[in-house]
């Protein structure tokens, strides 16, 4: 796969469970929605050569689209994968998050 760090990182993953998550770990977690050919180690370089951070790890989760009807026809939603970022002690956390 060849693509640049900006096609891997797509948007950042906000619900309940994934604010929890970063307001507990006082913001070195974050979870990201990003490509689902992208393998850890993709994930890891693109988050540190956008955001200017250094990354501890990286998990990942594959989601299977739903199947989703309205009234006889039906349709599937996309598959997608999230990745949750945690980030080494010591660094700030992304500034991008702040507000979310």
């Amino acid at each position: 796969m060849t693509s640049s760090v900006y096609e891997i990182v797509r948007y950042p993953h906000v619900t309940e469970k994934s604010t929890l998550e970063k307001e507990k770990s006082d913001g070195r977690v974050l979870a990201l929605q990003v490509r689902r050919d992208a393998n850890k180690w993709q994930i890891k370089e693109a988050v540190e050569k956008i955001f200017e951070v250094k990354v501890a790890k990286v998990r990942t989760a594959n989601f299977q689209g739903k199947v989703k009807r309205q009234g006889k026809n039906s349709g599937r939603r996309p598959s997608w994968k999230k990745a949750y970022i945690t980030l080494e002690p010591g660094q700030k956390p992304i500034e991008f998050f702040e507000g979310v």
